[in-house]
């Protein structure tokens, strides 16, 4: 048969927030068909067949049939390129380790040409599933050889590159479950948990209230068994040695066996157990000392290793580190043995790489959806030849049938036990964290039984770690995973009062601002009034980015990382945010949900025509999105001069606040409410006439459903703001804005009057009012 061309990537762009598609982030691609838009998927030989043997996991796509097997019936009955592509991309990015389930296609008004947009967490790896399905679907048209496996592994390698470890994915998700915002600040696991002031921050474990000096107590081992001692934590007899010589002796004089570490061990590097005679001390204490700064000779305790996981004074989790151990047979060595009983766990098989040649070095990154993948045993590790050293073994050793030889003292190999640590032994980890300075800590405890006090057993706690891992308390490899992320961000965020309402935790109050004409004086006008009422306020506009009256970056700003960049800054109490229809189309919104959405009309069209926007009429989806974010907590602000954005009103999540310069506006907005209850046989619709801003004489007039407020001195607060290039649109937007804000009408009309947007060094303001 003769070869399609390969369908045209006219243009790749990537949405960050908010948009006319969904509130998350998504990668959205221009597609040319080409010859292709008169070959629905019926038409070429063989190709639905090829896919779905390809990716049988096709058949879970429920599309727009809304049931399992819903996109094969699409596939098999004929569907176009664009729509399967999507499909293809989400099933590659399900089989690599990143579940998603959003996609859609939508043509444009040029034939052949597509728009297709699907749901992705990184860039990287969206723009890695759309060059693989691109890839595949091609070799699916033409009846080409494709290895799927390599596929899925070259986007499985950029999700390991990107994408967060799993301790700090495990915090942002709960996060996210709390409606509570997440900022990436760098390539590695910084995040920025909220917005503005209301923000904490996290790096992996470590949060915000982790303090350096904390951090530095904890990586030496010696100050912090000094410190925690003190305080009557159970610690393990130890010394400092500075020689091998001095590490016998102080072994000699703690009682054998002992073990030998570095103060700053860290990972386990340099740490040797189960030590009993001078040999084996002294080459310990030289193996050791590369590792540190100092080495330390502790009492061996008996027992398993427990990390106890500490959060905000609390344990919130345990684990338990199980030593590993095989069974002679009379026949196998004991490197036999491991292979058969220990490496042929499923949990320690490889993944396999990109190019298919080798096992990949490390399981996706955050899916926790997965079992715990386990390490391989490597007899030739330093420790294992050790423990079978002092059995008198080595990995050649062919053991009895029925002997058991201890492989490994602490391994990955973990058990959940949380519900069994016994209080005082809880207590004690809380207080050892506590001690050294540490709000989130993994207490390293050795217990024979860890339902017992320590005190009974002779166990004692062995290390306070900052930064701890949460993989071994979210996929334990016997028992319950533990809500450890929600645990931490609880900490960070302690659930609001019910009458705060359920988005208050990390959320400042956002002023998003959508339109073509006069947005930039309406961002500024409200900044200044908000500022007259006592808050930090930053604005991000056309005329530049603003912190309170200074200006502080005079490039354009009404775009996504302008917003992004005030969101980002921990003095911000209050941010206004500007957002052109181009901004919208090319980026989307810079906050996941806002408190007050404002949309001051529905002009420009004309310069959209790129995004396939042709008339007014179509504004409406675009300028829609800054109404679909406002919380339930806020408020819309709508012109209701403008027909078409008062339509806006049943989109709210929040109430509505209209302002209009005539009344006429008010009684066809009433109109519209009656009709739209009749319609809708509701009776809690929206009522549009709860809140209005209109001018009526010499006065604005505020209404709400109890009471009628009143700025007055309306002709001189306009004229004035005339002088400043301001309309009176602009400052009716303003007065419904700052008045959704609570702020006093008094305090609202001082304001108007003492407003001064003038730049230093700028001649004239009133052109970039747009």
């Amino acid at each position: 048969m003769t070869a399609f061309k390969d369908i045209a990537l006219l243009r790749v762009n990537y949405l960050r927030g908010p948009s006319i598609w969904t509130y998350r982030e998504v990668l959205e691609v221009w597609l040319d068909l080409g010859e292709l838009e008169a070959y629905p998927s019926n038409k070429i030989a063989g190709f639905a067949q090829r896919l779905k043997a390809w990716l049988p996991g096709l058949v879970e796509h429920h599309c727009g049939v809304g049931e399992r097997g819903g996109f094969v019936m699409r596939l098999d009955e004929g569907t176009w390129s664009g729509h399967i592509l999507e499909h293809i991309i989400i099933e590659l990015l399900n089989l690599a380790g990143m579940p998603t389930a959003f996609g859609q296609t939508r043509s444009t008004s040029q034939t052949g040409i597509y728009r297709m947009v699907f749901r992705a967490k990184d860039e990287q790896v969206a723009r890695a599933a759309l060059r693989e399905g691109h890839r595949l679907i091609m070799a699916a048209i033409n009846d080409r050889p494709f290895e799927v496996a390599k596929a899925v592994a070259a986007v499985r390698e950029v999700i390991e590159e990107r994408y967060l470890g799993p301790s700090t994915a495990a915090i942002v998700d709960a996060a996210f479950e709390r409606r509570i915002p997440a900022i990436r600040l760098n390539d590695g696991n910084l995040v920025q948990l909220g917005y503005g002031s209301a923000q904490k921050r996290i790096w992996t474990t470590e949060t915000a209230n982790t303090s350096a000096i904390a951090e530095g107590i904890a990586n030496d081992k010696d100050i912090t068994k000094s410190l925690i001692q003190i305080c009557g934590v159970p610690v393990p007899e130890w010394q400092v040695a500075e020689s091998p010589a001095e590490a016998w002796e102080a072994a000699q004089d703690i009682g054998l066996p002992v073990v030998v570490k570095p103060s700053d061990a860290s990972r386990n590097r340099g740490v040797f157990v189960n030590l009993s005679t001078q040999a084996e001390v002294e080459a310990a204490w030289s193996a050791a000392e590369p590792h540190g700064y100092e080495v330390m000779v502790e009492r061996m305790v008996p027992g398993n290793e427990h990390r106890l996981l500490v959060v905000g004074g609390q344990v919130v989790a345990a684990a338990r580190s199980e030593s590993l151990k095989v069974t002679g047979d009379g026949q196998s060595s004991i490197a036999q043995l491991v292979d058969k009983q220990l490496n042929s766990d499923p949990r320690r098989k490889a993944l396999v790489s990109a190019d298919g040649s080798q096992p990949a070095s490390q399981p996706v990154a955050d899916d926790l959806s997965t079992t715990f993948r386990l390490q391989q045993v490597n007899v030739q590790q330093a420790d294992i030849l050790h423990e079978l050293k002092v059995q008198d073994l080595s990995p050649e050793s062919v053991p009895a049938s029925g002997k058991l030889v201890l492989i490994q003292r602490s391994s990955t190999l973990v058990v959940d036990c949380t519900d069994d640590v016994h209080p005082e032994t809880a207590e004690a980890a809380a207080l050892a964290a506590k001690v050294v300075g540490l709000d989130i800590a993994g207490v390293d405890v050795m217990a024979q039984d860890i339902t017992q006090p320590l005190a009974q057993q002779g166990g004692a706690i062995i290390e306070v770690n900052a930064g701890p891992g949460l993989l071994m308390h979210l996929k334990p490899a016997v028992g319950s995973p533990q809500p450890v992320g929600q645990a931490i961000v609880e900490y960070l965020f302690p659930s609001p009062a019910v009458q705060e309402g359920v988005d208050a935790s990390g959320r400042i109050p956002i002023i998003g601002i959508a339109g073509r004409h006069g947005t930039t004086g309406i961002a500024r006008l409200v900044a200044w009034l908000l500022h007259l009422s006592g808050k930090r306020t930053g604005v991000a506009c056309r005329q530049g980015i603003f912190l309170d009256k200074r200006c502080v970056d005079r490039r354009q700003s009404d775009h996504w990382e302008a917003g992004n960049r005030l969101l980002m800054n921990q003095q911000i109490e209050v941010a206004v945010i500007e957002n052109s229809p181009l901004s919208i189309l090319k980026e989307g919104l810079s906050y996941d949900r806002c408190h007050i959405g404002v949309v001051a009309d529905m002009a420009g069209h004309e310069e959209l025509a790129d995004f396939d926007i042709q008339n007014k009429d179509q504004m409406t989806r675009v300028l829609r999105t800054q109404v679909d974010v406002v919380l339930a907590s806020g408020m819309a602000v709508l012109n209701a001069d403008d027909a078409q954005v008062a339509d806006l009103a049943h989109l709210s999540d929040g109430s509505v606040v209209f302002y209009a310069t005539d009344a006429e506006a008010l009684a066809r907005c009433q109109a519209q409410q009656a009709h739209a209850k009749t319609e809708q046989g509701k009776g809690d619709a929206h009522d549009l006439s709860a809140r209005w801003v209109l001018p009526k004489g010499d006065a604005i007039e505020l209404w709400s459903d109890s009471e009628v407020a009143h700025i007055e001195g309306w002709q001189a607060l306009s004229q004035h703001a005339a002088t400043l290039g301001l309309q009176p649109t602009q400052v009716l937007a303003s007065v419904a804005i700052a008045w959704a804000m609570d702020t006093a009408p008094e305090l609202i009309g001082a304001g108007i009057r003492t407003f001064d947007p003038r730049l230093p060094g700028v001649a004239s303001q009133t052109k970039s009012w747009g």
